[in-house]
């Protein structure tokens, strides 16, 4: 819903910031943790919020994956009725709201607390920040750009463990044959992130930042994202027909139990091996960059809190505001959700070996990407994902149909 949608919305709505009519001490936390990994890390920050006293932690989660529980956190709050936080990806998922002043600003608690000298990269913050001001609070980084397989699933089709894409794809004959599907995914944002992850690994940075920030046609219609679009094509033979309207932590249940060889999704999907008992390098192991190009976006979740006319509201949403980047939440958040901290000065040995290999390649800024949340609108993102979903479904659109029709989408890119 875009600036001037709110506004007219706003302009009927006899919101206001009226108070909430719960008490004071409760505060609304909605979210879309709602996997098994997901659930224990969400978990993890409501014990340590309930642990300090005083405000309690009401837990507001949403079924569904981020498409399905934005339009009715936004709904929400356009409505009302806001909850007291709520989690949306670090972007600009939350851009035409901060516009419309409806987010409680956090610079002065950003200021005192020191939050730019150790939030890292600098970008998490920026992208929270509207006219200079704070508006909300990252909580981990997570990378799109992993490929989870199971080495197991491999030995049983006789086949070497992969060590890259090609190699995985080189594997498929071998695991069809077994019965074992090569390629685990789901439903339509799972589809569109193999495409996102692909340009960025297969592809490389230069033409990711071409297409991302730039904006370029020249470079979306360029023979580099032609052969993007053809190992896409390749991907889609790689998927059972079961893949329709699955979810993406069944597709890592797939590959957990060996019924799949491997899985292209982001970092979280580490909270359900986690959960399983599974141990990095041994049960299952990673590809970040898909054993290619080892980059890895910084997107992640972040907390926004709805402007509230009560003011014992406000204050607990300072006190969580707090609490998310403090280094105790931070170690114990992250290792449980999967994900890399936002910090850069906490002590992470306990972190297993998938994501010590993350946390070295953010190391080098060379290695750090935008994600497609930081770059593109959510019309856009909406564009490209209907796309990429409609070419994977559908094997008589070809390559050049698709990369066609892709360069119209970037050439319109906001």
């Amino acid at each position: 819903m875009r600036y001037r949608s709110i506004m007219a919305v706003l302009a009927t709505s006899t919101f206001l910031f009226a108070a909430s009519q719960v008490r004071a001490a409760d505060l609304e936390v909605t979210h879309w943790w709602t996997s098994g990994g997901e659930a224990a890390a969400a978990k993890v920050l409501a014990s340590s919020y309930d642990k300090l006293g005083g405000d309690k932690w009401v837990d507001g989660a949403i079924a569904g994956s981020g498409s399905t529980a934005r339009p009715i956190i936004v709904s929400r709050i356009l409505g009302g009725n806001p909850m007291g936080a709520t989690q949306l990806n670090t972007g600009r998922d939350a851009e035409d709201l901060v516009k419309a002043g409806l987010m409680t600003d956090l610079t002065e608690l950003a200021t005192k607390e020191g939050w730019a000298d150790f939030i890292r990269p600098s970008k998490l913050l920026d992208a929270c920040k509207y006219e200079g001001k704070i508006y909300c609070v990252p909580v981990n980084i997570h990378s799109w750009q992993w490929m989870w397989i199971n080495p197991n699933a491999f030995k049983q089709a006789g086949a070497a463990v992969p060590t890259n894409w090609q190699e995985f794809v080189a594997a498929a004959p071998k695991l069809k044959e077994k019965g074992i599907i090569p390629l685990a995914t789901g439903d339509a944002w799972q589809i569109d992130g193999v495409f996102r992850v692909m340009l960025a690994n297969l592809g490389g940075k230069d033409l990711y930042l071409k297409i991302l920030d730039q904006k370029s046609t020249e470079a979306a219609g360029g023979p580099e994202t032609k052969a993007i679009w053809q190992a896409f094509a390749d991907a889609r033979e790689l998927a059972d027909p079961g893949y329709v309207g699955r979810q993406w932590n069944e597709a890592t249940s797939l590959v957990l139990t060996g019924k799949a060889a491997g899985q292209i999704m982001g970092d979280w999907a580490q909270g359900e091996f986690g959960v399983a008992g599974k141990v990095a390098g041994t049960d299952y192991d990673c590809l970040p960059g898909l054993g290619v190009h080892p980059a890895l976006d910084t997107g992640g979740d972040a907390f926004y809190f709805p402007k509230n006319a009560n003011p014992e509201i406000t204050k607990a949403q300072l006190k969580l505001a707090s609490m998310l980047v403090s280094k105790e939440t931070q170690v114990a958040f992250n290792l449980a959700k999967g994900s890399l901290p936002i910090r850069g000065d906490i002590d992470m040995q306990a972190a297993n070996e998938c994501m010590k290999k993350g946390i070295k390649i953010l190391t080098d800024s060379n290695n750090v990407l935008p994600s497609y949340e930081q770059a593109f609108s959510s019309d856009t993102q909406g564009q490209i994902e209907d796309l990429t979903t409609e070419f994977f479904a559908d094997k008589t659109m070809t390559v050049e149909d698709a990369q066609a029709r892709y360069v119209e989408i970037i050439g319109e890119a906001k």
